[in-house]
């Protein structure tokens, strides 16, 4: 075997990027790349950020499964993702900004296409909790709308698409404990430490 066909087969990790990087720009600019992602490093472990052409639409904590996230992105957005770091230059410097103490509001473009009904409601709402501010489920429940839909407000953030940027980290129990988290109880309080120092 020659070395050019070697090096055909068996390309460096430089030629390897080089060639993703040109499929990701054809299919940006080919219309066909309907969610773009990529992976941060952050205090609060590894983060899945996707994008589709309408804004950020998953922020996902290693916990829960980066490739579980992009399966069910797959199933319920579009089956053409792609590694596409570019279209997450923004949210991922901001997100660098939030954890270095820079930044206390994000200002990125979100797809709300994976929450609906009452729980979008509360996602919502969770865009108007402040930097450092902390709001009981029963408080979130009450300013939705719904005072008696105080563990509702807890399976809504459960389940919120984009932990951190949309901070459901700052919802707490009434008597002051941190509760849940999708990011784990760990995440939780260090979001919160974060915040507060």
């Amino acid at each position: 075997m020659t070395a050019n066909l070697f090096d055909a087969l068996h390309p460096d990790p430089e030629t390897l990027d080089r060639l993703h990087r040109r499929l990701e720009h054809a299919a940006d600019d080919g219309g066909v790349l309907d969610i773009a992602y990529r992976t941060i490093d952050s205090p609060v472990g590894p983060l899945l950020l996707a994008a589709t052409s309408a804004g950020l639409v998953r922020v996902a904590f290693d916990v829960e499964g980066h490739d579980t996230a992009l399966r069910r992105l797959a199933e319920v957005v579009s089956p053409r993702i792609l590694r596409a770091p570019s279209r997450l230059d923004t949210v991922a410097r901001q997100l660098d900004e939030y954890f270095a103490k820079r930044r206390t509001v994000f200002e990125v473009p979100i797809d709300m296409r994976l929450t609906a009904g009452f729980r979008r409601s509360v996602i919502e709402h969770l865009r108007d909790i402040g930097y450092g501010r902390r709001e009981s489920y029963a408080t979130v429940a009450a300013a939705v709308g719904n005072p008696r839909a105080v563990r509702a407000v807890g399976t809504a953030c459960a389940h919120n698409p984009l932990p951190v940027v949309i901070p459901c980290h700052r919802v707490v129990r009434s008597d002051g404990s941190t509760g849940q988290y999708v990011g784990g109880p760990a995440a939780k309080s260090a979001l919160l430490d974060l915040e507060a120092a």
